[in-house]
């Protein structure tokens, strides 16, 4: 399919830079944990079982719609956004400790989302990568996190726009977070996926990430969830990780790390990759996107 355009935020954006480094998968799984803090998404997640009855599909599905949003063309980015939406406008249900309705777009629940995935890779870009932006970059960076915002049901406004703003919201809405039973299930499944049913690559890569998505976390995150590890272990995988993630950074071996577990993030990534020109060499805004699909 030819690319119609740069989508969001084009070739020399610190989103494609961040979005396509190898520490963006352990990125990932840092903030596919941090989801369970939420109750609501917990409740979501713990009715609809999907990450324990295909959690292959179920994480390679969420992280390939990161991707897409931050490198795919506008067009694209906006058919799988709208189809998402559709998807979460069936997971409803109850959220058994408030007793409270939960909703997989509820406005809330969406930024906690989104914020804890922009968030974790870009941390772990600056752990296990490169390094930290250049505060030019970082601004940009999260100046396209509130442009990515508008892909979802959270408001552009509600989301952080910097560095500090990031850690006031998290300060924020940690009084609303909480562990359950469940939350702490869905935690340590995702930091260790078990072996069964045939996921062996998704055993191994989940219990090579784990230790150090640990590292990249606040005490008390760790001992809430009940996953905490010696500090020993933080500073001993630091240095590893930064070997392995930058044998990992060729465009070759980046599609080698996720080539036959996570096909379709393999497919975006790939397609990111080949660097393609596209027909109107531009970057657009999502209400730019949206007014050229309705007129065409």
């Amino acid at each position: 399919m030819t690319r119609q355009d740069y989508g969001f935020f084009g070739p020399d954006s610190p989103t494609w830079k961040v979005w396509t480094a190898p520490t963006a998968l352990i990125g990932f799984q840092r903030s596919v944990v941090l989801e369970h803090f939420d109750p609501f998404l917990t409740a979501a997640v713990a009715d609809l079982r999907g990450i324990y009855t295909d959690p292959v599909g179920r994480l390679d599905r969420t992280l390939a719609y990161f991707l897409t949003v931050a490198v795919a063309d506008s067009p694209t980015v906006l058919a799988l956004s709208e189809h998402l939406m559709k998807v979460h406008a069936e997971a409803t249900g109850i959220e058994p400790v408030t007793g409270k309705r939960y909703s997989a777009n509820n406005p809330k629940s969406q930024l906690w989302i989104h914020v804890t995935g922009w968030h974790s890779v870009l941390k772990c870009y600056e752990l296990y990568g490169p390094g930290p932006l250049s505060p030019a970059e970082e601004a940009r960076y999260w100046a396209d996190c509130v442009v990515a915002a508008e892909l979802q049901t959270c408001k552009p406004s509600d989301v952080p726009a910097s560095r500090d703003a990031v850690r006031d919201y998290f300060a924020a809405v940690r009084p609303t977070l909480c562990v359950t039973e469940r939350a702490r299930e869905g935690m340590h499944y995702l930091l260790r996926t078990p072996r069964a049913q045939g996921k062996v690559r998704l055993w191994a890569m989940s219990r090579l990430m784990a230790p150090l998505t640990i590292a990249s976390l606040p005490k008390w995150m760790r001992e809430l969830g009940g996953f905490d590890q010696f500090r020993a272990v933080d500073v001993a995988v630091r240095p590893a990780a930064r070997l392995a993630m930058l044998a990992a950074s060729p465009p070759r071996a980046k599609l080698a790390v996720v080539a036959g577990t996570l096909p379709m993030t393999h497919r975006a990534l790939r397609d990111h990759l080949r660097g393609e020109t596209p027909v109107r060499p531009e970057i657009v805004t999502p209400s730019q996107a949206r007014y050229l699909t309705e007129a065409s």
